[in-house]
Parts: C-alpha cells; structure tokens; sequence
C-alpha cells in the first residue's frame, strides 16, 4: 500500500498530544488528520496547522479519509471507542489497557475480531531498543534455557488520588508494562503473589491500593520471576531489567539521559530521565512506526489482541493476590 495512513488521535492529554506531535511529521507513512478531545482548546494545540480539532468522535469515525484511531483517553472510554472505530471499520492503536475488567477487555476484543480490523495495544517498551535486543538474544539462544527474570520500575512520584481512584490499582496502571515485558522476554505466566504495602502515601491505601510492591511468577516454562514497583522515586523514573538462563543474562539498565559521568573530588555523577515519556520517547515513536507499516503492508500489528488479554489477566490476577494474601493460578486459555 502507497497511500498514506491517516490519523485521528482521541485524547489530547499528555500521551495523545506526543502521538500526535509525532504522527505530525516523525513517522513516514503516516498522516496527523484530525484531534478530539472533550476540551477543545487542548485538541486545537495538539492538532498545529495541518489537522482539524474536533469535540464530537462521530465525526471522525464518519470522515472517510481517516483510515486509522489512536486511542489515548481516559481508561474507562477505551472499550466503547475501541467498539465503535471497529465497527467503522478504521485500524485501531489503543494506549493500555483496553478495559479493567477482562470480561469488557473480551468484548471489546470481539468487536476488533468481528470486524476484521488491525489493532494494536500500546505496550511501548516493546519497541525501545534495549528491549527489543533482548527479545532477540533470549530468542536466539544466547543465555540458554531462561530461569529467571528480574525487574524494577519505579515512578518519581505518585499521580494524582483523583487519577488513582479509577486507575483500577497499582497492577492494572503501573505494573502492566513489567507484566507485558515479562512475557514478550519469558513467555506467559501461570502463577503471581503479590506483596504490596502503603508506605509513600496511606491515602492510597485508604483506596485499597499499594503504591508499593513486589510480585513473584511462576512462568509456564518452570521460570521464575519478581517484579518490583514503587510510585516514588527521589531520584526520577528508574526502570531496569534481568533475564538469567543457564549461560549467562542479559541486563536492560536504566538509560542515563545524557551518555556522560563526571568524575570530581565529590564522587561521580550521572543525570537520568525524570519521567517516563521522556525515557521513552523514541519507544513511543517506534511503535507508531510498526503499526503504520504492519496496517499498509497487510500485517497483523504486534502487540495485539492477545498481549492485551494476557497482560490484563496477569495484573489482575496479582490484584486478586494482594486482597487475599495468597498466590493465584492463571487459567490455561487467554
């Protein structure tokens, strides 16, 4: 396919408006048409010179140029948006999750089915070059057989209680993204325990929530697996990852901002990323580039349907852990 991939981006917030910004001119094949966003004023900034804003999404869905929906609003509208740019027959970029509840994530799913749409979920680590070198080495045989997997992912501060109320909790808002590298490095996951604890802010807890964690797995290959989450971090965002087979691991560290240490009498120093949009941005950007080419090419787009299943049954298997102090198993089938 030659024509362009014409987007309409649904959400101006501060995921929406880097899709956009990049749609804008940053990933050949694609085209930024048009913004919506219940605030109109936010829409008109994300949209610059070359796209329209918009409050109303029928009238993207009805605009015939528009071949592609980049979903970015607020969780709770991603299902029926998915729903109804399926039904329009447009491809569908969804941010994570679909839905925080599996049984709203399935249907949403059928409808993508039914319609014989592409889709695909926003899991951007997927696309950051450390993880995606990792990917191929645990898939070329370079550490042999996996046996474990490490990581830490921690956020300078918590968001706002207003957002934490609907987040659908620590596992479903944060943790995902480990859940998702987890099984894109290790393959799926049939058994989680949780241990989290309200130690940065007790009104989090008051939510029923943790702000902070750490998760065991147990991999379908016999793998084990923590993971470690904190909602603060004086230092600034701070994401790293291990994966340990029976010749050696491979380690995914936490990227500096700029490649410089200064050594003085006081020590040595490093900068990092404050926060997680900066980190990675050049993720963000990548997979914007694979799904344009998978969609014009015929392709199926990765992540897709099924990592957006498994990854939410996996968290809120780990939910369901923390309320009962015990392990959950996964069953078998997505």
């Amino acid at each position: 396919m030659s024509e362009v991939l014409r987007f309409a981006v649904i959400g101006a917030g501060r995921i929406g408006a880097l899709h956009a910004a990049h749609l804008a001119g940053s990933v050949p094949g694609a085209e930024l048409a048009a913004v919506v966003d219940t605030n109109l004023a936010a829409a008109e900034r994300s949209a610059g010179r070359g796209a329209y804003a918009t409050d109303d999404l029928e009238r993207v869905l009805a605009d015939g140029r528009i071949g592609a929906l980049l979903i970015a609003s607020p969780t709770p509208l991603h299902a029926p948006q998915i729903s109804s740019a399926a039904r329009a027959g447009k491809a569908i970029f969804s941010e994570k999750p679909v839905a925080l509840d599996v049984a709203e994530t399935r249907a949403a799913l059928a409808a993508v089915e039914a319609a014989r749409v592409p889709f695909q979920i926003g899991f951007q680590r997927r696309y950051d070059p450390g993880f995606a070198r990792a990917r191929a080495l645990v898939e070329a045989g370079a550490i042999g057989r996996v046996e474990m997997f490490r990581a830490l992912a921690c956020d300078p501060e918590p968001a706002a209680l207003d957002y934490l109320r609907t987040s659908g909790g620590i596992y479903k808002d944060m943790t995902i993204h480990d859940l998702d590298i987890a099984r894109f490095l290790c393959g799926e996951v049939d058994e989680v325990s949780a241990l989290g604890a309200s130690l940065i802010d007790p009104r989090i807890g008051e939510l029923g929530d943790a702000d902070t964690s750490v998760l065991t797995l147990r991999f379908r290959s016999g793998a084990l697996g923590v993971i470690q989450n904190s909602r603060r971090a004086a230092y600034g965002y701070d994401v790293r990852t291990e994966v340990q087979g029976e010749r050696g691991k491979i380690v995914v560290e936490n990227e500096r901002a700029t490649p410089v240490w200064t050594y003085a009498q006081g020590g040595v120093a490093g900068d990092y990323y404050h926060w997680f949009v900066d980190r990675f941005r050049d993720a963000y950007r990548l997979e914007l580039q694979a799904f344009v080419e998978a969609v014009r090419a015929g392709r199926a787009p990765t992540p897709g349907a099924v990592d957006a299943l498994e990854s939410l049954r996996v968290a809120e298997a780990a939910t369901g852990s923390l309320r009962a102090g015990r392990p959950v198993r996964l069953a078998g089938v997505p």
